[in-house]
């Protein structure tokens, strides 16, 4: 589960548009993104795109347009890949799993009762990200010419490691829990910009790219980073679970008590709270020092306007290996080229 904080968040982000990004270069929590292109392009029973080897393409339409769409308004974006997950996450990968085994087995059976709105959701929810699905995300980054980075561990501690030591204007996820990270500056929304219908409504609402200033954020709530770190302990994250019937306001009442994580736990025992359930210590410290790799500006500015596209190879891998239009491809894989090579014509510290 990642950190749920919208109801403290909400005052203090601020809708954007694409435009209002263009010269940044955006460090994109790539897992986060994958799973947004997987959970949304569906066809309207919920199966994902696949070509006809079976291969699901959904990851790989949006990957493809939406990437292109951020270089269209100026985006300089760089994926950063999950690594291997710190042993406290696994338990939460197995709930996942759990339930996303259920999900699909209610899928099938909305789909048996033939009420399609209801499948879709389903669908949705039993979204899962494999290895074949990272390995041809990244193939595909690379034939387009895209930067992309491999951490060490979370996805989301490399992404907000870079936009702490300002190699990257700001880190792009879904999630919350770049802030508990220290990403300074996180942008919501930026892979699901548009229209959207809402789940079991024929409403349809406009989703807009959002930041998120993390000193705002502190400052309005009136704590520090480490007590950020304490407060989505206590609400729940991938590496503990939250406390029974502490939610984000109760939390942030705690956390402004307390000097230190043992007055924390002091404070949850003396109000007859459950306690951690896991070495909270140990939860504080993936927040606080993460395994994150260190790349200097100059770097990533490189590997993010050098790489060049490789038409030939992007039109092979898209429409031979896996069934996309070739003429609608063609022409999106022109306008990348001409928005590369302009690129690549700049200084590499425009970009940082």
């Amino acid at each position: 589960m990642a950190v749920e904080l919208g109801p403290l968040v909400a005052s203090v982000k601020e809708h954007i548009t694409l435009d209002s990004l263009k010269g940044k270069l955006i460090a994109i929590d790539a897992y986060n993104t994958i799973y947004q292109f997987l959970s949304i392009i569906r066809q309207p029973d919920g199966m994902p795109l696949k070509d006809s080897h079976g291969n699901v393409t959904s990851h790989l339409s949006g990957l493809f347009y939406r990437t292109i769409d951020f270089l269209q308004h100026g985006i300089v974006p760089i994926y950063v890949f999950d690594g291997k997950p710190p042993m406290l996450k696994i338990k939460t990968i197995e709930a996942r799993m759990n339930k996303r085994e259920s999900e699909l087995e209610a899928w099938n059976e909305a789909l048996e009762k033939g009420l399609l709105e209801e499948a879709r959701q389903h669908a949705m929810a039993s979204t899962t990200i494999n290895k074949e699905i990272v390995e041809s995300a990244k193939e595909l980054l690379s034939y387009m010419g895209i930067a992309w980075l491999q951490a060490p561990s979370e996805g989301e501690a490399q992404a907000a490691h870079l936009a702490k030591s300002g190699a990257v204007y700001a880190a792009a996820s879904q999630d919350y829990d770049l802030f508990l990270f220290g990403s300074p500056v996180v942008v919501r929304n930026l892979a699901i910009t548009g229209r959207r219908k809402l789940p079991k409504k024929n409403i349809y609402v406009s989703i807009k790219p959002e930041r998120i200033v993390l000193d705002r954020l502190l400052s309005n709530l009136g704590i520090t980073q480490r007590q950020l770190v304490w407060l989505g302990m206590l609400v729940g994250t991938d590496f503990n679970e939250g406390i029974s019937r502490i939610g984000p306001k109760t939390a942030l009442k705690i956390v402004k008590k307390c000097k230190s994580l043992e007055e924390v736990e002091a404070e949850l025992a003396k109000n007859s709270y459950q306690g951690f359930e896991v070495d909270a210590k140990e939860v504080e410290r993936i927040f606080l020092d993460p395994e994150v790799e260190e790349i200097n500006a100059s770097e990533i500015a490189r590997k993010a306007s050098s790489s060049i596209p490789d038409k030939e190879k992007l039109i092979g891998f898209m429409c031979d290996k896996h069934d996309f239009d070739k003429e609608r491809v063609e022409k999106f894989a022109d306008i990348l080229v001409k928005l590369k090579s302009g690129a690549n014509q700049r200084s590499i510290f425009e970009w940082s």
